[in-house]
């Protein structure tokens, strides 16, 4: 017999060849991800630390990566953002909003019916789908809706194109605004504290209600269980209770990095085309959401004889943080009419974004 014949393949070393591509994978994703991220935050841009993680996810998704970030670890994610949005609810926006609530009930409804048309029209001309325009279209939470839309049938690599492209130019814009009132150029955005000391109560209770959250969630089969869950459990805690939770910066990152990863990954080449022969008419709707919310900061500022720029801010769709920011640098900016205001749209958005979107949609098959 030939002893030159071909040897039946070496399994084993086979199986150590793939792990290594895929190590090998992880560490490349991980760099583009760090440098990505670096430099959004160096440009001031918005959630860099998921747009950062998300972009090296599709850049290397379009060109042949094969690995995915695990289910456990893409669910420990979305515990961890539930826990982030359920503790970013301040009981003290309930007095103000007791105050005002018919002016933030009609403000609310008005931004979600525009963004909801908004949606049914990119809808209607075939532009994305059905759902996945209303998702991407919805004002303000964006992570949240991100983290939901897959549940409710949207395509969340466009959900998160649409969010996270609007979450850019409304904080642009806002920041622009800014400026023609107040100079905030001598402001300084508070330095990110990496490695705080850790309250070991208050990082239990974290991660207490992360885990318990979760398996809420998945027990009454809740759509986006883990995020879902633990934003309600947290939030009735929170308020409830006054259980307080740490969320240090390392942990937010990590979570946003697995959120980032887990959509980009899934990108496609064919999917990526898609957004960018898309992107005019998002762009346009983004535009004209920011338009639509601006003229509402108008008629509220010369209606009630409310600042301007606390109407522009308070009105802005999305960008919390960034709002918040700009808020606290203007002397004369109403900072709790502000956050009270998002802070009542982003509730009220992830109450009745999942109905507005399946009612949006079912418009739109008829």
């Amino acid at each position: 017999m030939d002893s030159s014949a071909e040897q039946p393949p070496d399994q084993p070393a086979i199986e150590r060849m793939a792990r290594m591509r895929k190590l090998w994978q992880w560490l490349a994703l991980l760099i583009v991800s760090l440098l990505f991220a670096g430099a959004l935050e160096l440009a001031a841009l918005p959630a860099a630390l998921l747009i950062g993680p998300m972009l090296a996810a599709i850049v290397a998704g379009t060109n042949g990566a094969t690995v995915r970030v695990p289910r456990l670890l893409f669910g420990a994610a979305q515990a961890i953002v539930g826990c982030l949005v359920a503790s970013s609810i301040s009981a003290d926006i309930f007095p103000v909003f007791t105050q005002e609530w018919p002016l933030f009930l009609g403000v609310v409804v008005a931004t979600v019916t525009a963004s909801s048309l908004l949606g049914w029209l990119i809808s209607r001309w075939r532009i994305l789908p059905g759902t996945t325009a209303v998702w991407g279209s919805s004002p303000g939470a964006a992570t949240a809706m991100v983290l939901m839309a897959g549940a409710f049938g949207a395509d969340q690599r466009l959900v998160a194109f649409m969010q996270y492209l609007r979450v850019i130019f409304v904080s642009m814009t806002a920041a622009l605004v800014a400026k023609m009132w107040v100079d905030t150029s001598g402001v300084k955005v508070p330095a990110i504290i990496w490695f705080p000391p850790i309250d070991a109560q208050a990082f239990a209770a974290t991660i207490g209600i992360a885990l318990v959250g979760g398996l809420l969630g998945k027990l009454l089969r809740l759509p986006s269980p883990f995020f879902l869950g633990t934003f309600i459990f947290g939030t009735v805690v929170h308020l409830g209770l006054g259980v307080e939770m740490q969320l240090p910066q390392w942990l937010l990152a990590v979570s946003y990095a697995m959120v980032g990863w887990s959509i980009g990954l899934n990108f496609t080449r064919a999917i990526l085309r898609h957004a960018a022969r898309a992107l005019p008419q998002i762009i346009a709707s983004i535009v004209a959401l920011i338009a639509f919310c601006g003229g509402l900061a108008f008629m509220i500022s010369h209606l009630l004889g409310i600042d301007p720029l606390t109407a522009y801010l308070a009105t802005s769709p999305g960008g919390m943080d960034s709002i918040a920011i700009i808020a606290a640098a203007a002397q004369n900016v109403d900072i709790s009419f502000v956050m009270a205001l998002q802070s009542a749209r982003f509730l009220i958005v992830l109450l009745v974004g999942p109905s507005v979107a399946r009612l949006v949609a079912r418009s739109v098959k008829q």
